[in-house]
């Protein structure tokens, strides 16, 4: 009797672990996975790129680990440092196909407990401010967005 407790018991926990997974893992663990769409700018093996929904700015764009980890500063220092030379090539491509002063760069995290960086075309300081009202695009226009990013993405990683 006490085996059948056992697996009993085994299953269920296997059970609660893969429902808490599913509900507490974050939105942008759901877009790595497949499960919610995004309009996706650059992927790699460990580092996704898609355009916030609630941009500051046209060409705003949110860099991640594919790896959901909360804190940025807990990433282990070679994924660390990875997430930001594929942020460097994603800024490149906003900046190609947005031009702008600059690409400006911020790690909140405090919405999404999923580490991510905001790479946002700027031409003046208060084009980062984050308090101001937040822009909505048509499906079209992000997905014209995102094609111009990874165009230019493209054209600077794969020169003809």
């Amino acid at each position: 009797m006490e085996f059948k407790n056992q697996q009993i018991f085994r299953f269920l926990l296997s059970l609660f672990s893969r429902i808490e997974e599913y509900f507490m893992s974050t939105i942008f663990s759901k877009i790595v996975a497949g499960e919610i769409p995004a309009h996706k700018v650059a992927e790699s093996i460990d580092y996704l790129a898609f355009l916030d929904v609630s941009p500051l700015a046209e060409g705003h764009v949110l860099v991640i680990p594919k790896v959901e980890t909360d804190y940025i500063f807990d990433i282990s220092d070679d994924n660390y440092m990875g997430l930001w030379v594929f942020a460097k090539i994603v800024s490149q491509g906003i900046k190609k196909a947005y031009p702008c002063k600059k690409v400006g760069v911020a790690v909140v995290g405090l919405e999404v407990a999923h580490a991510h960086i905001h790479l946002i075309p700027l031409n003046h300081v208060h084009d980062m401010n984050f308090e101001k009202p937040k822009l909505h695009f048509e499906e079209e226009t992000m997905t014209s967005i995102a094609e111009n990013i990874r165009n230019a993405i493209s054209s600077i990683t794969n020169p003809a």
